[in-house]
């Protein structure tokens, strides 16, 4: 079969219409089954343009704003250019194994230790492994977790999906040193469709941490991405998803991750940035004795728009899943929380949880927050529970009565509350990038 040449200096118009579509695949190195992949998702995507989003997810998301027309893909570049380095909340705050580093979905860096390249460990830009490797990933890319065919933005991420970071981790091999890799946007109205695959086979141990975050408060962006984090028996992972957009960055994904028995997923996400901002987040258990734990930390001020909707679902015996989200908002911000554990008749002895916490500094914000349970088993322990309060002034008070002014008052109430989520993160860099992102979102505007 004849390969299509590459024209890597074409422009891409605008928008994501049908001359977009074939500006882009013209502008792509890739396999047959890819492009085939992105032609089927595109039919998918005009036609789902057509029928009405889910009510139970989007009814209370506002997209009457958002307009793909104004963004642009970049062209891929035959050499890419070195970005201007992007102060991030992770920067020196760690050592790490690795990174991959992406502006406006095109590749900057990659680089692994030899070590880990010795032991068969794969960490790169998606879409170089995809053509060295695409034996190892086409059974795993949009098959097993995030489903193209869901709804428009699914459909859309699968057929302009640009880049992004994949890492493999064979048996028994364990990742030691967390690995780190960065999303940036730097053109204005440029969209990023990045995806981040990560596929760990039996018995393997690895921690990721991934930031997305802008070069510029000034830059108006869209990403519409895509995590899959697929985990073999007795995998562990750490997964960590610090969001740090400017506020004037769209931020969709669908991100999903399947557990087989006996596994473990960490999952952490921190919201600090986006205009508006919704994950789809799907946590599958589907071997016996797998497990989840999911730990958000949202803090929204100005018209902010945070928003989840999360699923557990447990699909095998004596599974456990426990997911906590807390949120602050400030300002007119407000976020929105929908979350659902659903049990499978197959999920006996099954323990779910999931709660979600909301702190609001002012009178003109807004958390709505909706737990559900859907349980198909009889042998189950699954509750769950969300809570919305404003901050106590006679707490703020008795602070500044001790010498706190009271912005330091208010950030420790605000770190207090947090630091439950904060104690079940085990990987310190984290913890203390999340602190300061915190100390930063308080001294916004003063």
């Amino acid at each position: 079969m004849s390969t299509p040449s590459v024209n890597t200096s074409a422009e891409i118009p605008a928008g994501f219409g049908e001359a977009a579509f074939e500006a882009f695949l013209a502008t792509r190195d890739e396999p047959a089954w890819v492009t085939e992949s992105r032609r089927q998702a595109f039919q998918r995507y005009c036609e789902l343009l057509e029928t009405e989003l889910d009510p139970e997810e989007w009814r209370r998301v506002d997209l009457r704003a958002l307009r793909p027309d104004r963004f642009q893909l970049c062209a891929a570049q035959a050499e890419q250019s070195t970005a201007p380095e992007t102060e991030t909340l992770l920067t020196g705050q760690a050592d790490f194994a690795g990174h991959v580093k992406h502006t406006d979905g095109q590749l900057i860096s990659s680089e692994m230790s030899e070590e880990l390249a010795a032991k068969g460990v794969i960490f790169g830009d998606l879409a170089t492994v995809v053509r060295e490797h695409g034996e190892l990933i086409q059974p795993y890319f949009m098959t097993r977790a995030v489903d193209s065919q869901r709804d428009r933005f699914s459909a859309w991420h699968a057929a302009f999906w640009t880049g992004g970071t994949v890492l493999y981790v064979p048996r028994n091999v364990v990742v030691d040193a967390p690995l780190h890799s960065l999303i940036t946007l730097q053109a204005d109205k440029a969209a990023d469709l990045s995806h981040t695959l990560v596929i760990l086979e039996e018995g393997a141990s690895a921690t990721l941490l991934e930031e997305t975050a802008s070069v510029s408060d000034d830059l108006l962006g869209l990403h519409v991405g895509a995590v899959e984090l697929i985990l073999a028996k007795e995998a562990r992972l750490r997964y960590v998803q610090l969001q740090n957009w400017n506020h004037k960055v769209w931020h969709i994904a669908h991100q999903a991750g399947r557990v087989e028995n006996n596994g473990f997923l960490q999952w952490t996400v921190g919201g600090i940035g986006a205009k508006l901002a919704h994950i789809h987040q799907d946590v599958v258990l589907d071997g016996r004795g797998s497990e989840a734990e999911v730990n958000g930390v949202t803090f929204s001020t100005d018209n902010q728009i945070h928003s989840f909707y999360t699923q557990q679902s447990h699909n095998a015996a004596e599974t456990r899943s426990d997911l906590l989200y807390k949120q602050v908002l400030r300002d007119q911000a407000r976020s929105i929380w929908r979350g659902m554990i659903r049990v499978e008749k197959e999920g006996q002895q099954t323990n779910g949880y999931q709660r979600n916490d909301s702190l609001m500094l002012s009178p003109t914000c807004r958390a709505d927050a909706i737990p559900g349970l859907e349980i198909e088993a009889d042998d189950v322990r699954c509750t769950h529970g969300a809570t919305a309060g404003r901050v106590d002034e006679e707490q703020i008070f008795y602070c500044m009565s001790r010498g706190m002014s009271e912005y330091e008052a208010m950030h420790m109430i605000v770190e207090g509350f947090f630091q439950t989520v904060f104690d079940r993160i085990p990987v310190e860099a984290v913890r203390e990038t999340l602190n300061q992102a915190i100390i930063k979102k308080l001294g916004f505007g003063r």
